[in-house]
């Protein structure tokens, strides 16, 4: 399933985006800039609204950016394709189809023997071996958006993108499917990049943490976690980190808002 992915850097450069609400222009993403390494975990922390769906969309080839550019291995971003995945906060899947066609969606040119194969390998790579045959309303919620990343994977994609995949599991089950995000990260070597409310859980997860402004959304910082996994986040190193980037949503000693990344 593995492929060398070392050539599939992303680069977002000097990003923006308007929409226009009641006759009135309101800035969305100001001036985004970030190279994002091959097999990178990326997570971006923020305050509702401030844009971090909308960059995901513009990543993703569902929204178009008004001026800037999104670039993958080389190549601008024209439209959405299979080079770049996208799971969102509910898992999307079709209720009338099994979770094998679910999963399935996108391989109809592959030979039947080969899809099989592939299928299986990501089902079981989801932990969802024997579930073949069930539909998306007798799946937990952690199950079915274990089922959304084997749609998004089954494909290969150079990056994969997750919108707050976990937003809508309870306390429990968000902290087994991060433990599942990081395993199948670590197998597959897919950049992913991962928006979140939760501090706690882009310290668990990410290589780095980026933390944008609230609207227009700007990076602020990018907080590099050299945390060796799996994370202690009982540690002093992993609650320092957590202080300085909760430090940024705290009005009493709110560091000076800069562009300027940390190293």
């Amino acid at each position: 399933m593995t492929k060398n992915k070392m050539s599939d850097t992303l680069i977002i450069k000097n990003v923006n985006k308007t929409f226009e609400v009641n006759r009135t222009k309101v800035e969305v993403l100001h001036h985004v800039d970030i190279e994002i390494r091959s097999g990178e975990f990326i997570c971006i922390v923020g305050h509702s609204g401030c844009g971090k769906s909308t960059l995901l969309k513009i990543i993703a080839g569902l929204l178009e950016c008004d001026s800037g550019s999104v670039i993958l291995a080389g190549k601008a971003r024209r439209g959405p394709d299979v080079d770049v995945g996208m799971i969102f906060q509910d898992h999307r899947l079709f209720p009338w189809l099994t979770i094998k066609e679910n999963v399935a969606l996108g391989l109809d040119n592959i030979p039947k023997d080969r899809r099989n194969r592939i299928l299986s390998e990501y089902l079981a790579l989801v932990n969802l071996t024997g579930f073949e045959t069930a539909y998306p309303h007798q799946l937990s919620g952690g199950m079915a958006q274990r089922a959304s990343m084997a749609r998004s994977l089954v494909n290969n994609p150079k990056v994969l993108l997750l919108d707050e995949p976990f937003g809508a599991l309870d306390a429990l089950i968000r902290v087994q499917m991060q433990h599942e995000i990081l395993r199948i990260w670590e197998k597959e070597k897919t950049t992913m990049i991962l928006v979140t409310h939760d501090i706690d859980e882009a310290l668990y997860l990410a290589d780095r943490v980026v933390v944008m402004s609230s609207r227009p959304g700007a990076i602020l910082d990018i907080f590099q976690v050299s945390l060796p996994r799996p994370r202690d986040r009982a540690s002093a190193s992993f609650l320092n980190l957590k202080a300085a980037i909760y430090a940024y949503f705290t009005p009493a000693g709110h560091p000076a808002e800069s562009e300027t990344a940390r190293p």
